[in-house]
């Protein structure tokens, strides 16, 4: 694993490719006989690796070099990636209707939206400085101007404090927005409806595309500084977005339009981040979405140092690398091990369960999407009752998937001195909490987080939030935190805040309906086959909600509520 970072540049938004010396043995391009320059190494990758790539000739042209032989690729890289082709629509922005709840910035998997907060003097003195090097200053004005609004969170609440207001600004990066439309549902739910889907258009009224706009103004907001710290609020977690080290995943990655991993790891990364700085963490990777859609040679969407495991060993990886970093006085570094449900709940459960017992300061994301998603939609035991996949298909015999769902939280409290969490990214602070209070245990925690897959799920790509959403509110998938901390029973330290109804099996719809696991099936493709013209369950979907309410039971029971 590389000493490679790319922290913020300290005067704006954008990245800027720094680095400690890293020891290496001698090679081509190297400075030194064992060390290099790891700035100069990702100035030479990012000026001829990546634009051989952009432009086609990587396999006629590019030799290879020591930092292929060493599976090397520069950090950040995926920051200029182009997926400005990948859709007709790009979300637009109206300012008048937003209040700055963060919402979509935290919900975007791409890291394609972006807010800021300006003292309304300096950003009116910025506007002018900007407008007056582009080639017309009325339309660069009017477009940077256009993007920014006054809410009472940056506004009103800074003003009664003896502050300057604020005004609150949002910008669409066009090059690695996928057009998946997912923030513009998640304002929706908010009932704002700031954000809305408009066509992407080689000529606007203005005589300019609306590509070139974006851009624009997009270069407008990387001009400004940071967010000023008296303008973000410690108790909405979301405001986490809007500091300095929150870009830890840069977009540009190759998941899927919507990807409900992606959300989950660029937030969890700018919860670490953001309160221990960008030097701060390293991620041991196994095998699977995750490290596939982070590592589309030459793209790397990561500021942090990471690497790539075996699909079953990622903790033991990890154990080897707290024991090197803690003997070289690095026992402040937060160490993240990513896996998914083969990785954590199956083939590689040993390992993480070793891990847990050995009461290292190691973290774990379980990103479950409740089938091998980057193998094609297996089934695992992640996968719920009745659950149709690849290898558990609805036929006559057997109506997809037969076993009952592994309950990995559950276990992983079992091993007792150990920080656990089920978190869901619709649930921000719930979600922020659970990830700064993990990195705070002096121990080993395991965080598992609901993943939405689009394909494997058979949900549209704009639905990642609403249906973990409805995942928690049908008991598909409740929230829990256990923290030894809290005291020495488990009702003391196990908590389901952030359920709805925790006192009732079920919670209820709006319109006050029972809203179980049945419910929430009607709404995913994987579950379509278990419903008859009428709309009627099967026998499996009875079996899988019966499931959904025993785990309910034993958790409710766990913590003190029954």
């Amino acid at each position: 694993m590389t000493e490679t970072i790319v922290p913020n540049n300290g005067k704006g938004h954008g990245l800027s490719p720094l680095a400690n010396l890293a020891t290496l043995p001698a090679g081509p391009g190297l400075v030194g006989p064992r060390t290099f320059d790891t700035a100069t190494y990702i100035k030479d990758f990012n000026d001829n690796v990546i634009n051989a790539y952009r432009a086609g000739i990587a396999d006629e042209e590019l030799p290879a070099d020591m930092g292929v032989a060493r599976s090397i690729i520069a950090p950040a890289t995926a920051g200029i990636r182009d997926f400005s082709n990948l859709s007709p629509m790009i979300p637009q922005f109206l300012a008048e209707k937003c209040v700055g709840c963060m919402a979509c910035v935290s919900a975007c998997p791409d890291s394609a939206i972006v807010a800021t907060a300006q003292p309304k003097g300096s950003l009116a003195k910025a506007i002018e400085t900007f407008a007056a090097s582009q080639s017309d200053q009325t339309l660069a004005t009017t477009t940077a101007k256009a993007h920014f609004v006054h809410t009472a969170k940056y506004g009103d609440v800074p003003a009664k404090r003896g502050i300057e207001g604020a005004d609150f600004g949002l910008f669409i990066d066009p090059y690695h927005c996928k057009g998946c439309a997912e923030c513009v549902d998640v304002c929706v739910a908010q009932g704002h409806d700031a954000l809305i889907m408009t066509e992407k258009r080689d000529s606007e009224p203005s005589g300019e595309s609306t590509l070139d706009r974006y851009n624009r103004d997009l270069n407008f907001y990387k001009s400004l500084p940071i967010t000023p710290i008296e303008y973000r609020n410690e108790k909405a977690l979301a405001d986490i977005m809007l500091g300095e080290n929150a870009m830890g995943f840069v977009g540009g990655g190759g998941s899927c339009s919507g990807c409900g991993e992606g959300t989950i790891v660029r937030m969890m990364m700018a919860a670490t981040l953001q309160v221990y700085g960008a030097h701060s963490m390293g991620i041991v990777a196994e095998t699977g979405c995750n490290s596939v859609f982070g590592s589309t040679y030459p793209f790397n969407p990561f500021t942090v140092p990471w690497t790539n495991s075996l699909f079953e060993n990622g903790p033991a990886d990890a154990m080897g690398i707290r024991l090197r970093w803690d003997q070289a006085g690095h026992e402040d570094r937060r160490l993240w091990v990513f896996g998914g449900d083969g990785a954590m709940y199956d083939i590689g459960f040993q390992s993480l369960s070793r891990m847990v017992a050995s009461g290292m300061d190691i973290k774990v994301l379980v990103l479950d999407t409740g089938a091998y998603s980057n193998t094609g939609g297996q089934a695992s035991t992640a996968s719920f009752t009745g659950q149709v996949a690849k290898l558990a298909a609805y036929g006559k015999a057997a109506h997809g998937k037969q076993e009952r769902r592994k309950e990995l939280g559950r276990i992983m409290v079992a091993h007792g001195e150990a920080y656990v969490a089920q978190v869901a990214a619709c649930n921000l602070n719930h979600f922020y909490k659970a990830i700064i209070d993990a990195n705070a245990y002096p121990g080993p925690a395991v965080v598992i987080a609901y993943a939405p897959c689009m394909p494997e799920h058979g949900i549209a790509d704009d639905m990642g939030s609403r249906q973990a959403k409805l995942a928690v509110d049908s008991r598909a998938f409740p929230l829990f935190t256990y923290d030894p901390r809290r005291g020495a029973s488990l009702a003391e330290r196990l908590s389901l805040q952030g359920n709805p109804a925790v006192k009732e099996d079920w919670s209820k719809s709006p319109d006050g309906k029972t809203f179980d696991f049945v419910s929430f099936a009607r709404t995913e493709g994987r579950f379509g086959q278990h419903f008859d013209k009428e709309g009627n369950a099967s026998a499996e979907m009875q079996r899988s909600q019966d499931d959904r309410l025993a785990n309910w039971r034993i958790l409710q029971e766990m913590a003190g509520i029954r």
